[in-house]
């Protein structure tokens, strides 16, 4: 079994028209265990799986094991219509332990391996729908503020740097929502709807308001942020603290020559490498233990490329490749791989001597001595050697080579004389 990726979107949505009941919902996807890699909302509300149809608020499931199937359960549209949407979560676990040496089963590797696709595109649709960067904005942290420095307030963007912070309290927001009214006096006031005497005052400060005419763009930009201007006297500790919180955050995102705080690594450093994370003990980057062929990665343990293709000293269990090839540095197929054991390749070249070995002394059946002697020069497996064998399929006999002459080494006796009629002939005579 293989998966199609072009057809393995671990997700389909189903539209029920108002009043119409549906029972049966195709699952175009690959799943193993409908009880448990599958999800079924209605509504946006979840339906629990069962291996019975009587209980028509629950859903059953045939198909699967590797292949699609079909969700049955009871839908009828409500007002405006439902919807029906069947997501696949194939739980993190490993269903196959395969043995460390000798034979295997393709049909379970090909069955382990077609479940890690179907989890990788599984956490591929879940990361798809999740907040994120574009893939052409520059790198910034989205990680949330701390949970003292969030709590009630709404997520803000830095007006900087754009990365994810603490924004306006929720109660300055409401507050915000509340003075509409005023804004609309406001409104009256500057249409003349109102006559009040703020009016009045306005034309004595004429050269105030051509002032603030002349900054018309700053006080747009500080009308924006009323919000913000209401709280600075209870965040004034946060805005003074502003830019030592713009570095560390920058620090845990880029810095790779130390720790950031105590013994916390930048996400640069874990992903590439840095000090303290570079051939460090209990540690490693990403990148190390994926690609790194020359140490061991953490002082111990060596990386996924190494074990796969790599020809370290150190690393004496043979990489996968040895296994398949030869060991040494040059993956030599004479060479063992481990103590004793040789590769795969070796193996298979020693069955083909052994049957070529087998095939240099008997040749198999042919109908004349001259066939067997052509077959045995013209196939490069040797020449014709005294005590070398065939079948002759004309005469029905095996014959044996001398080492100038074939002859026969026994004879079909099936049409000779049975012992009583032999001896009643001696007899007679």
């Amino acid at each position: 079994m293989t998966i199609a990726l072009s057809d393995n979107t671990p997700r389909i949505s189903y539209s029920v028209s108002e009043g119409v009941t549906q029972t049966s919902f195709a699952v175009p996807f690959i799943f193993f265990d409908g009880s448990a890699d599958l999800n079924v909302f209605v509504d946006n509300v979840a339906r629990t799986y069962s291996p019975s149809t009587s209980n028509t608020t629950l859903f059953t499931v045939i198909g699967g094991n590797g292949a699609t199937g079909t969700i049955t359960t009871t839908v009828t549209g409500a007002s405006g219509g439902s919807t029906v949407i069947i997501t696949r979560d194939v739980p993190l676990a490993r269903t196959t332990d395969f043995p460390s040496a000798g034979a295997f089963e393709i049909a379970k590797l090909n069955t382990e391996l077609d479940t890690l696709l179907t989890m990788i595109t599984d956490a591929d649709d879940e990361n798809s729908r999740a907040l994120r960067l574009q893939d052409s904005d520059e790198a910034v942290s989205l990680t949330l503020p701390l949970k003292a420095d969030r709590l009630g307030t709404v997520l803000g963007f830095n007006a900087t740097t754009g990365a994810a912070e603490a924004g306006p309290t929720i109660a300055d927001v409401s507050s915000l929502s509340a003075i509409t009214a005023d804004i609309s006096t406001l409104a009256d006031i500057e249409d003349g709807t109102d006559a009040t005497d703020a009016i009045q005052t306005v034309a004595g400060i004429y050269s105030d308001v051509t002032t603030v005419a002349g900054i018309s763009g700053q006080v747009t930009i500080v009308a924006g942020e009323t919000t913000n201007l209401q709280n600075v006297t209870d965040n004034l500790s946060a805005i003074q603290n502003a830019s030592t919180n713009a570095t560390l955050a920058e620090n845990y995102a880029t810095k790779i020559d130390g720790a950031v705080e105590s013994s916390n690594y930048s996400s640069k450093a874990w992903a590439l490498g840095g000090t303290g994370v570079t051939d460090t003990a209990g540690s490693g980057a990403s990148k190390e233990w994926a690609t790194d062929t020359t140490n061991t990665v953490d002082g111990t343990e060596y990386s996924a490329k190494e074990y796969a293709i790599g020809t370290q000293s150190g690393q004496t269990n043979g990489s996968a490749k040895q296994w398949a090839l030869g060991g040494g540095a040059g993956f030599d197929r004479d060479t063992a791989v481990s103590g004793s054991e040789y590769s795969a390749k070796y193996w298979a070249n020693q069955a083909a001597n052994s049957a070529k070995s087998q095939r240099d002394v008997y040749y198999g059946g042919f109908s004349s001595d001259a066939a067997a002697e052509t077959y045995q020069t013209g196939t490069n497996l040797g020449t014709v050697d005294a005590g070398d064998l065939y079948f002759n399929t004309t005469s029905n006999v095996t014959r044996v080579y001398n080492g100038t002459s074939w002859n026969d080494v026994a004879t079909d006796t099936s049409s000779f004389a049975t012992n009583g009629f032999a001896i009643a002939v001696s007899i007679a005579l």
